[in-house]
């Protein structure tokens, strides 16, 4: 059994283990509000330009007689009964830092998911944006490999090892979220998707919404299907003893538990540039559209960067109360237990004492 100077020693450990995960809770809320705050400003920014790309193709002819799709190559669906695997690209969106309850955990989940369910026939290429999403995916696939490049030749693939291998990983991208990047990444894949080394793009992130109201998205990108709708092919909701803890956690922060409020400027944005007039450009409206589109697909990426973001803050705000809590649950338990240890202890002596001078 332990005695009073042990248990004293740990409860003080486990007071100072509070303190932090109270502090890290704290932090966690301070830069949820940020992250929403950015989130719902960057929404106004896509609408918009949905509703222009939206605007633009009632003034083009780049439609397809036979389907009645936009005849561009990002709406483009590539035939299954071709001679080689349909080759499918899997941009994974997960944290840089633990500490966030099971949300990597959870964006992994789905992410082996979706490779398990389309791994037959297809191949998968995988791109990791976040630290948790490449040290696992580096463990579990092959990275791919590539020829050096020169001045005359660019850089070529090597034959696959695997249906499944990583050919890129983003790490630090969220720490500090730069639209440039993201640009950079939405110009590649679409290069990519155009050149048809892969023939779909989908993407894996959590979805948020507010502190209560989040999930898990597997979420189709190319080839587009119409301007302005989302193409979710799988989502994870999260239970109500989740929410719950996501409630409280909140509550005790101080961070709002409902959405924010953003009708008025989504209605807005929604009206820009669709106007029922005849709109006089600088360009032809078919340069414009092109020029739009990867601005379109970047927009897509950031939104679901910016919520990731946000959603990995409240999980770690949600996971860091929780071991507050339990910190408190174990000290009082500690402190019950050592009160009772020193109560024998004096009880004990109180006997003896009494025992020698019955024996006098």
């Amino acid at each position: 059994m332990a005695n009073v100077l042990d248990l004293r020693r740990r409860i003080r450990s486990v007071k100072n283990t509070r303190q932090i995960t109270k502090a890290m809770k704290m932090v966690s809320a301070a830069k949820l509000r940020r992250a929403q705050e950015r989130a719902i400003s960057a929404r106004p920014y896509a609408k918009m330009i949905s509703s222009v790309l939206e605007s633009l193709t009632r003034r083009i002819d780049i439609f397809d007689e036979t389907t009645g799709n936009l005849s561009h190559p990002l709406f483009a669906e590539r035939p299954k009964d071709r001679d080689r695997s349909e080759r499918v690209l899997l941009i994974v969106i997960s944290g840089d830092k633990g500490f966030a309850g099971a949300f990597n955990a959870n964006i992994l989940k789905a992410a082996f998911n979706f490779i398990e369910e389309n791994e037959a026939g297809r191949e998968i290429d995988i791109e990791a944006v976040g630290r948790k999403a490449r040290d696992m995916m580096r463990r579990r696939f092959p990275a791919a490999e590539y020829s050096e490049a020169t001045e005359e030749t660019p850089a070529a693939r090597q034959p696959r090892k695997s249906r499944v291998e990583l050919t890129g990983d983003h790490p630090g991208m969220l720490l500090k979220l730069e639209a440039d990047r993201v640009f950079e990444l939405a110009r590649s894949i679409i290069d990519r998707y155009t050149s048809e080394e892969i023939d779909a793009a989908y993407i894996v992130y959590n979805e948020f919404k507010s502190v209560i109201q989040q999930r898990v998205v597997v979420e189709k990108i190319l080839p587009l299907i119409k301007i302005g709708s989302r193409q979710v092919t799988g989502a994870a909701e999260p239970s109500a003893e989740e929410r719950k803890r996501a409630a409280e956690a909140a509550v005790t922060a101080g961070v709002p538990l409902e959405e924010a409020d953003t009708h008025e400027a989504d209605e807005e944005a929604r009206k820009f540039g669709t106007a029922n007039v005849d709109y006089i450009y600088e360009q032809p409206p078919t340069q414009l559209f092109e020029a739009l589109l990867p601005q379109y697909i970047a927009s897509m990426l950031y939104h679901a960067m910016t919520e990731s973001v946000a959603a990995e803050h409240a999980a770690r705000m949600t996971a860091m109360d929780s071991a507050t809590n339990n910190a408190s649950d174990m000290i009082d338990s500690l402190t019950l237990h050592m009160n009772r240890v020193r109560q024998a202890a004096i009880t004990k002596e109180i006997i003896e004492i009494v025992s020698g001078a019955a024996a006098l």
